[in-house]
C-alpha cells in the first residue's frame, strides 16, 4: 500500500488480533465484558472475515462448537454463553448457521466437513420451511396482512425491534442466504432429491420475500428499501445484508436500492454537519454495499470518516457506539467490539475482491482509489482468501492507464474474474496478456484464465 494507506492495513491486522483475543476457546465473541457471549450472527460474519484472512481453522472450530447447540427440531439458538443456549427466538440464526457451514466448506474445500454437517443442514432447512409456512395461510392472503405472506415470523434479532418484534427483512435475507447455501451443499454431496426439494423452498421463499418488499414500498409510498414489513422504515445498515452476504442485489428494485444508500450518505452528511451525537460503527457494512454499487468516491470518504472514530486511535479499535464527544459518559459497548471490527475487515477486503452472485464472478479492484494505485508502490495483496483459492493481485500505473496482474486461485469462478479498475476518466480499451480484450457493458474486463496481465487505458 502507499504510505498514506498503510494505517488501513495496520488496523486490519489489529482487528484480526482483537477477534482472536476476544475468543473464549472455540467461541467467537464480540467483546469480553458486555458481550462475553457468542452469537451466531456475529460469529458467522466474523468467520467469513477469518476465512478471507486464511484463518480457516478458527472458523471451523466455531462452526463445530456452535452447531452442537442446534435443537432437535432444527432451531438454531441466537446466542450461547456459560449457561447454555439462549431461548429467545431470533429468526436470522437458522440461515446464518447454514451460511457458516457453506462458507467454511467453500473456502476449505472440505467435503468431509460438508458430510459431517449434513444432518444440521437438513434440520435447519426443515425448521426454516416450517417458519415460513406459518405466514403462507389463508389469513395472510388477506389485503391487510398480505405484506407478511411467506415471510419468517416477527423476531427481535434486529435490536431496533427489541421493544416489539417485527417481520424484519434482515431475518428473511439471512433465511434466503441459508436456503441457497443448503442447495449448494446438497449438490456438492450428490444429494439430488434434497437439492431439488431445497431449491423449491428457496425459490418460493425468494418470490414471497421480493413480493413483500415491493408491496411495502407501494403501500408506504417510500422510495427506499424498507427494514421491516410493518413500518416501511429506513435502515441502510440492516439492508446491507441483502447484498452481502445475501447476494440479492440484481433482484432488488434498482431505483429503491440506489436511493437507500444515497439517503444513507445524505444522513452521514447531516451527521458531519453536527446533527446527532451518536452512531454505531456497524455502519462499516455500508462500505461493502457501496463498493458493489460502484460508488468508489463515497467509499473513500467513509473510510476516512470512520477512521476518525477509533477509540483510542492508537489502539486501532472501535466500540459498538461512537459519541461525538469521546468523553461522553454513556454506553459504548465493549471496546474493542470485534463484530464491528469484522465488519471493517469484510468491507476493507471488498475493496480488493468480492464475490458477485448474479453472474458467479469474482470482482477485483472495485473499491480501490485511483490515487493509491498511482502511487510509487501501487497496490498489491498476496494470498487473499476466496472460495476459489488464494488470490494474488497487483495494480500499478501504466502511463495514463493501469496495469493489473492476477495470479493464484486453484480454479476460476464460473463467471471469471471481473476487473473493475479505478480509472476516473473511464475505461476505453484493454488487453489481457497482450491481446485486445472486450469490455463488458459495465466497463469491466473479464479474465478467463490465470495468470493474467491486464492493461487498461482511458
Amino acid at each position: 500500500m502507499p504510505p498514506e494507506a498503510e494505517r488501513f492495513v495496520k488496523v486490519l491486522k489489529s482487528q484480526l488480533a482483537w477477534i482472536l483475543v476476544n475468543r473464549d476457546g472455540p467461541a467467537i465473541q464480540p467483546g469480553s465484558r458486555s458481550y462475553a457471549r457468542s452469537w451466531i450472527r456475529d460469529g458467522s460474519l466474523t468467520s467469513e472475515a477469518l476465512l478471507r484472512l486464511g484463518h480457516s481453522g478458527t472458523a471451523r472450530s466455531f462452526l463445530l462448537w456452535f452447531a452442537g447447540f442446534q435443537g432437535e427440531d432444527g432451531r438454531v439458538p441466537c446466542c450461547v454463553d456459560f449457561r447454555g443456549a439462549d431461548a429467545v427466538p431470533e429468526n436470522d440464526s437458522h440461515g446464518q448457521l447454514l451460511f457458516l457451514i457453506a462458507e467454511t466448506v467453500r473456502y476449505t474445500g472440505d467435503r468431509g466437513l460438508a458430510a459431517q454437517m449434513w444432518p444440521h443442514v437438513v434440520s435447519a432447512v426443515s425448521y426454516l420451511d416450517q417458519l415460513r409456512q406459518k405466514r403462507r395461510t389463508a389469513e395472510y392472503e388477506s389485503p391487510e396482512k398480505r405484506v407478511f405472506y411467506g415471510l419468517l415470523p416477527e423476531s427481535i434479532s434486529h435490536e431496533g425491534y427489541s421493544a416489539k418484534p417485527m417481520h424484519s427483512y434482515w431475518d428473511d435475507f439471512f433465511g434466503l442466504r441459508g436456503l441457497k447455501d443448503a442447495v449448494t451443499l446438497a449438490t456438492l454431496l450428490g444429494k439430488e432429491t434434497e437439492a431439488t426439494s431445497f431449491a423449491r423452498i428457496r425459490d418460493e421463499f425468494a418470490a414471497d420475500l421480493h413480493a413483500s418488499i415491493r408491496l411495502v414500498i407501494e403501500r408506504h409510498g417510500i422510495d427506499y428499501l424498507p427494514g421491516c414489513a410493518e413500518l416501511g422504515d429506513f435502515d441502510a445498515t440492516s439492508t446491507t445484508a441483502a447484498l452481502a452476504p445475501g447476494g440479492e442485489q440484481a433482484r432488488l428494485p434498482k431505483a429503491a436500492l440506489e436511493r437507500t444508500f444515497a439517503k444513507y450518505l445524505e444522513n452521514v452528511a447531516k451527521r458531519e454537519a453536527g446533527e446527532g451525537e451518536i452512531y454505531t460503527p456497524y455502519e462499516w457494512r455500508t462500505v461493502g454495499a457501496l463498493v458493489r454499487l460502484g460508488r468508489r468516491a463515497d467509499v473513500q470518504h467513509l473510510l476516512e470518516l470512520f477512521f476518525r472514530d477509533l477509540r483510542p486511535a492508537e489502539w486501532n479499535q472501535w466500540g459498538e457506539v461512537v459519541w461525538r464527544d469521546p468523553r461522553t459518559p454513556k454506553f459504548v459497548g465493549d471496546i474493542p467490539h470485534t463484530w464491528v471490527g469484522s465488519d471493517f475487515v469484510r468491507s476493507f477486503l471488498d475493496l480488493f475482491a468480492y464475490e458477485r452472485e448474479e453472474d458467479s464472478s469474482l470482482v477485483v479492484a472495485a473499491g480501490l482509489p485511483e490515487a493509491w494505485v498511482r502511487s510509487a508502490r501501487g497496490v498489491s495483496v498476496k494470498g487473499l482468501g476466496t472460495p476459489w483459492g488464494p488470490l494474488d493481485l497487483a495494480l500499478t500505473a501504466e502511463g495514463e492507464g493501469l496495469r493489473v496482474r492476477l495470479s493464484g486461485l486453484k480454479n476460476l469462478p464460473e463467471g471469471g474474474v471481473a476487473v473493475r479498475p479505478p480509472l476516473s476518466s473511464g475505461l476505453r480499451t484493454a488487453t489481457v496478456n497482450g491481446r485486445p480484450a472486450p469490455l463488458s457493458p459495465g466497463g469491466e474486463v473479464v479474465v478467463r484464465s490465470l495468470p493474467a496481465d491486464v492493461v487498461v487505458q482511458p
